[in-house]
């Protein structure tokens, strides 16, 4: 019956949210405050509604109602409840449930926190994010109904994918489908200002925390997968240039122009038309990535192959999506007003260069990945495009990126003074130099590429702090007048701080990986193998029985100069009721480098395959993506924010501090 209603609970919000699609829009046309007003209860209604079938569903795994098909294709009666729980999420039809429930979630959002939005523009927001809830609940109810019920339950289901069974993937997917979805949020913001004619300094002061939210969500959601292709594929990497982490990674990249491009447009009234058509693009790259893992077109070790009948739907609601969004911007755009002019060297010049690289990045990360389905359809050759690709025409781009990352917040609006910017930046050049030197002499002249990696983060690192450094006079100053300055300094320039000095570790962390140390050998009980300064030795094999699998668990010895410094488990799993069989890492994390061992299969001579790695700087990466998401998060509580103006100086020594993001 909880069930039955949760499928009813899907049909409502179907109509509900036909409703939310067309009332507040022709109450925003006639100035009808009662049609207005449907958007913000429709909203509210249909958030509640995906909420109970969010909860209708879940409580069908957690109790493994095997009478529902998802469940029983998905889930099994001796699973962890984490991977029950997770499980909904873990296929097609559940995935595009959450996906929909995220969406009612920032429709409700929108019409609880947005109630000093101007009633028509607030109507009209409301009314794109009905759209879009009923084109995917359509697409649901017609093609991935995930309550459909089966004539004689099994006694037990089929189980997860054993790979999917993993913490960093259980919480990866809700995280990046936050960041996609919440990227919808700005694209409606767009859509209503198109339709609305307007942009000002207060529409970008009302789309900037929405982006941002998303922003700090998708970024999360990439470091999950990325830490859990680390630790749990066993082969040592955390980015392949897989399809499905280029399809999180472009709005992502785009996602970040977005937010800089909104800067300009609230500090200058500049940039508007291009700051719209940023907000189009990124939220039609979340479209292009939900097409691409939902259509079947791509194969990846966590993409959903389905009926191509889903992938013709949702590549039917992505024409229409981004066809007619992309149409609305060529008529309504030229008619926005230019806004503030200014110099080629200003902070707005720099924004400007940062979102020409990073949709040009974008772009070249798109065409890498679709051009081998485009080659397929029309008949040439299977081709894959992989890493070198990538490396050879996204790293380009980043490097000036990261060099003017420092020098443009140095710079003053409208006109700066590039060579003013660059001696206060003296010791930013100090750090990257002398980075340089060590990674050169560390490596006794190693990749010249990684060498510049490393003297880029340290440009990067330095240049935030210097940043920081200027805004509250450290050092020119009394300490406590300094103090004061911070405490009063607004929290989005904290934040922007946080996440320009996350992006300089995850730089550094990436740029170590040049170094990385390799070697996969057999080894016997007993027998021992070394990777960088490490000795590993064997000493035995045990069986354990897990939950829902069997496991071959090693243990490792591992000693560095002679001396024991870590005794290491890597397990082999093999998951009866799938047949499959994954691998359990070792990994033994530090600040400076990760030992990692995976095991693998045995040979006829009772020899165990053993794959070790000696990774310097790799958790660098996440704990960057960590900072980079902090940074974002800070920002979001800056009272310009929360109440859509910005703070009044309560001191003199307030009213000193420069401007903040």
């Amino acid at each position: 019956m909880i069930t039955e209603f949760g499928h009813f609970a899907l049909i409502v919000g179907f109509a509900v949210a036909l409703a939310q699609s067309f009332v507040p829009l022709l109450g925003a046309a006639r100035g009808d405050a009662g049609m207005i007003g449907v958007g913000r209860n429709a909203a509210l209604a249909l958030f509640a509604l995906m909420a109970i079938a969010m909860a209708s569903l879940i409580h069908a795994y957690v109790t493994s109602d095997f009478s529902v098909v998802n469940v029983a294709q998905n889930s099994h009666t001796d699973k962890p409840m984490l991977y029950k729980v997770s499980g909904l999420w873990g296929n097609h039809e559940g995935s595009m449930l959450l996906w929909v429930f995220i969406l009612a979630l920032c429709g409700g959002a929108v019409a609880t926190f947005c109630r000093n939005l101007p009633p028509a523009l607030g109507a009209r927001v409301l009314s794109v994010q009905g759209m879009i809830a009923a084109g995917f609940l359509a697409f649901i109810l017609a093609t991935s109904n995930p309550f459909l019920r089966i004539a004689v339950p099994p006694a037990n289901g089929q189980g997860l994918n054993p790979v999917l069974q993993d913490p960093g993937l259980a919480f990866h997917p809700p995280f990046l489908y936050l960041g996609y979805v919440g990227f919808s949020v700005s694209f409606a913001f767009a859509i209503a200002a198109l339709i609305d004619g307007k942009v000002d300094a207060a529409w970008a002061r009302w789309v900037r925390p929405w982006a941002l939210a998303a922003w700090c969500a998708l970024t999360l959601g990439i470091a999950l997968g990325s830490w859990w292709a680390y630790y749990t594929l066993g082969w040592g990497g955390w980015w392949f240039w897989d399809p499905v982490e280029n399809a999180s990674f472009m709005p992502w990249l785009a996602g970040t122009a977005l937010i800089h491009s909104a800067i300009v447009v609230e500090k200058r009234d500049a940039l508007k038309s291009w700051t719209i058509l940023l907000a189009i693009v990124t939220f039609s790259l979340s479209l292009v990535g939900t097409f691409l893992v939902r259509s079947g077109v791509l194969t990846s070790v966590h993409a959903f192959a389905v009926d191509p009948a889903r992938g013709s739907f949702i590549l039917a609601l992505l024409i229409v999506a981004i066809g007619g969004s992309l149409v609305l911007y060529a008529v309504r755009a030229p008619a926005l007003a230019g806004g503030g002019l200014f110099a080629p060297v200003s902070r707005e010049g720099a924004l400007v260069l940062n979102n020409l690289l990073m949709a040009t990045a974008a772009g070249s990360v798109l065409l890498g990945t679709l051009y081998p389905l485009f080659l397929d359809v029309v008949g040439g050759d299977k081709i894959s495009v992989g890493a070198p690709f990538f490396n050879k025409t996204f790293v380009p781009l980043m490097v000036p990126v990261l060099l003017t990352m420092a020098i443009g917040p140095l710079l003053g609006w409208k006109r700066g003074d590039l060579l003013g910017a660059l001696q206060r930046l003296w010791l930013a050049f100090v750090a990257a130099f002398l980075a340089c030197l060590v990674a050169y002499y560390a490596t006794s002249g190693g990749p010249v590429m990684a060498i510049v990696g490393f003297a880029l983060a340290a440009w990067v690192g330095m240049g935030a702090i210097v940043e920081w450094a200027e805004r509250v006079a450290l050092f020119r100053v009394r300490p406590g007048l300094s103090l004061r300055r911070a405490i009063h300094l607004p929290r989005a320039a904290h934040g922007m701080t946080l996440a320009h000095f996350g992006i300089a570790v995850t730089v550094a962390g990436i740029a170590a990986s040049a170094f990385d140390a390799e070697q996969i050998d057999l080894v016997a009980i007993g027998g021992a193998m070394r990777v960088g300064q490490y000795e590993m030795t064997l000493e035995r094999v045990d069986r354990r029985e897990g939950p829902n699998y069997l496991a071959d668990e090693a243990t490792f010895n591992v000693r560095r100069d002679g001396a024991l410094i870590a005794v290491m488990h890597p397990q082999r799993r093999f998951f009866p009721l799938q047949e499959r069989t994954t691998s359990e890492t070792a990994i033994r994390t530090g600040i400076g480098a990760d030992l990692y061992i995976a095991l693998g299969d045995p040979d006829p001579q009772g020899r165990w395959t053993v794959r070790a790695y000696w990774k310097p700087l790799v958790s660098w990466i996440w704990g960057g993506a960590l900072l980079m998401a902090l940074g974002g998060m800070v920002s979001l509580t800056d009272r310009r924010w929360r109440i859509g103006v910005a703070v009044k100086a309560r001191a003199t020594g307030a009213a000193a501090v420069a401007a903040g993001e």
